[in-house]
């Protein structure tokens, strides 16, 4: 029953709402209008929902990858960083200007392309900054004992 209910009130409104509106001499204009919007805004916003998970699955499998090749392969901590980012991070600004020259601009892939660019560069930020900071810390630590950072650090 609660699944019925959620499903029903994420429906966006239809034509009763129109008819409705109508028989009690309001704005159908608006209401129809709003309708419209409606019906294309939940379309848009699942559309972007997954396009969204897609991308956040992908990047989140790709960077892990990288890690774990390299870490699997021994190489050393700044080897395993650079191998991180170049697994799992795309040129998709290279992807727009493909979508924009061969495709003609066609909404749905330039969509993926330029969340896909705007993701890379939220999730490399965060991989970077706490990589870094955790870095620093490292490195803080090891240099009270006199001893360097890059060699002795796990990541």
């Amino acid at each position: 029953m609660a699944l019925g209910m959620i499903l029903v009130a994420c429906c966006p409104p239809g034509n009763v709402s129109n008819i409705l509106t109508h028989r009690a001499r309001g704005d159908v204009a608006l209401s129809v209008s709003m309708t419209a919007v409606a019906n294309n805004w939940a379309l848009f916003v699942a559309y972007i929902g997954v396009v969204a998970v897609a991308v956040f699955s992908h990047d989140a499998l790709a960077l892990g990858l990288g890690y774990a090749i390299a870490r699997g392969f021994r190489l050393d901590v700044p080897a395993r960083k650079a191998m991180t980012f170049e697994v799992g991070i795309r040129n998709a600004g290279l992807g727009l200007l493909f979508v924009f020259s061969f495709f003609g601009g066609l909404g749905g892939m330039a969509l993926v392309a330029a969340w896909w660019g705007v993701w890379d560069i939220i999730a490399g930020l965060i991989v970077a900054v706490l990589w870094a900071r955790r870095t620093r810390a490292t490195e803080a630590g090891a240099g009270a004992s006199g001893s360097r950072a890059t060699t002795g650090e796990t990541v």
